[in-house]
């Protein structure tokens, strides 16, 4: 029993510093994005810089957290083989290749932003942002209620939390534009 609990704590600590990758990763291809539509001056500061940065945090931090957290979870599973006829788990498991899926399309956005070949926007990306949150509220909510019946007003839930991210990108995008346009009106001054 004490093994397990080891096993789960570790499991637990890289599942945290996993999101963390996922989390912040995104938020620099935003930055990237935006440097890139910067003054060339200004884009050929910022744009080495972000990219060092995102390229650290991907194969430093994000990819080893996710591959020892896969590797404690498949440890849990074998000391508790039990938990894979709980339906909770199974679609627990589906959510984790759902943000397999998402790790490496990240993975596949941090390759076209090192060739500056990524044709997304940094609105896109905003979006894009915020699939690794839904899937974190879906897995910790089955996790602690193991009921799987459930997961049905969980999925409301998570689109009702969709949607008002979505609202709430499109009045940070609506305030953002009203405070450059002041900006650049009182420079005019």
């Amino acid at each position: 029993m004490q093994t397990y609990l080891y096993i789960k704590s570790l499991h637990l600590i890289f599942v945290v510093t996993w999101f963390a990758g996922l989390f912040y990763t995104p938020r620099l291809f935003i930055y990237q994005i935006e440097a890139g539509e910067r003054p060339e001056n200004e884009k050929s500061v910022l744009l080495p810089q972000l990219q060092l940065m995102t390229k650290r945090l991907w194969y430093i931090i994000t990819w080893p957290s996710a591959v020892l957290a896969i590797f404690f979870a498949l440890w849990l599973l074998y000391l508790a083989p039990d938990w894979l006829q709980e339906g909770w788990m199974q679609v627990k498991l589906g959510f984790v290749v759902l943000l397999l899926f998402y790790h490496f399309k990240c993975h596949s956005l941090v390759k076209q932003l090192e060739k500056e070949t990524c044709t997304w926007t940094s609105n896109q990306m905003r979006l894009w942002n915020e699939v690794a949150t839904l899937i974190l509220f879906s897995v910790v909510f089955l996790v602690i209620l193991k009921n799987a019946f459930n997961w049905i007003y969980g999925v409301v839930g998570i689109f009702s939390l969709a949607g008002l991210l979505m609202v709430g990108i499109k009045v940070y995008k609506r305030l953002r534009a009203k405070k450059n346009w002041e900006n650049k009106r009182d420079k005019r001054k």
